[in-house]
């Protein structure tokens, strides 16, 4: 067993995104190719506003929270169309920070360096909006659990292994059939501090270690979903892969109402003939993988919507 951070990465050495392709920041330039491939070729941060309005009462929101607000983008997006709101945007990464308050200039924006964790929850009751899109996995998750470890976990003598016996009992997580698995305790705990701090409105959202192809593409795009928390390898740190079911879970014993998909349901895909040639070709044209691979991340990410 041992738990998986990206804690000193993230603080230390991270310097820009632009190396890790995310659905926003693929979305972020009007001539990305990536537009191109939607119903409404617009900014990832219009269109998950949008959404946002056909479920939460966004016009009469005001504080709103973004923690790992990446390059800013989302957050721009969403003072464009509500210039009332007034966000807070928290991030252990110096380098980020920064970049938000290039993207955020002239808003009347707080910037917060450091840690969720130790937000204030004085502070935290205040917002009527929570934001952690597309880094749960960012957060702590803890690898090579085995079944016994939960059974016996007030007897191994190990603070973590007792914790996550406790969640297991608490929530009545199923023990996973496998000989080891992993488990996000990170976004376990995002979601529950953010459900007991009493938040109206929280929206989250990661790749997602559940996710399914619609039946007409299964056998044309890679999502891997076995249901065990996943490790991707990126540039000097290592995320995982969140396990959804256990977060609607934790949301809905706080008493939260669920909404969950992918972000298919607000980035429909256009199939032109283009779209369709793209995906069951499998051409390795550079711009037709990156397109590939947006389609994949659209069915591969999860979100909640918690009200």
């Amino acid at each position: 067993m041992y738990l998986n951070c990206t804690d000193e990465y993230h603080r230390n050495e991270l310097e820009t995104l632009g190396w890790e392709l995310t659905v926003c920041n693929s979305l972020a330039d009007e001539k990305s190719s990536c537009r191109r491939a939607l119903k409404n070729p617009v900014s990832f941060g219009e269109a998950l506003y949008r959404f946002l309005e056909t479920l939460l009462p966004m016009k009469g929101i005001v504080r709103v929270i973004e923690v790992g607000g990446g390059h800013g983008n989302l957050m721009a997006d969403f003072v464009r169309l509500n210039p009332e709101l007034k966000p807070a945007m928290i991030d252990i990464s110096p380098a980020l920070l920064a970049l938000q308050r290039e993207a955020l200039q002239g808003r009347d924006v707080e910037f917060v360096h450091g840690d969720f964790y130790d937000f204030p929850d004085e502070k935290l009751i205040s917002y009527e909006l929570a934001i952690f899109n597309e880094n749960l996995g960012d957060f702590p998750a803890v690898c090579d659990i085995t079944a016994s470890d939960i059974a016996h976990g007030a007897t191994r003598g190990n603070r973590i292994i007792e914790e996550i016996a406790r969640d297991f009992a608490k929530y009545n997580f199923p023990v996973p059939d496998l000989p080891y698995f992993n488990y996000n305790i990170g976004a376990v705990r995002v979601i529950e501090r953010l459900c007991a701090a009493g938040i109206p409105y929280i929206y989250v959202s990661e790749h997602s270690c559940e996710a399914r192809l619609p039946d007409e593409l299964a056998g044309f795009l890679n999502v891997c979903a076995d249901g065990n928390p996943r490790a991707i390898r990126l540039y000097g740190h290592v995320e995982y892969t969140v396990r959804f079911s256990h977060l609607e879970t934790v949301a809905r014993h706080y008493g939260y109402a669920v909404r969950r998909g992918c972000f298919a349901d607000f980035l429909p895909v256009k199939w032109t003939d283009e779209l369709h040639f793209i995906v069951h070709s499998k051409s390795a044209k550079e711009e037709h993988e990156i397109i590939r691979q947006f389609i994949e991340d659209l069915y591969t990410y999860e979100y909640l919507v918690l009200t």
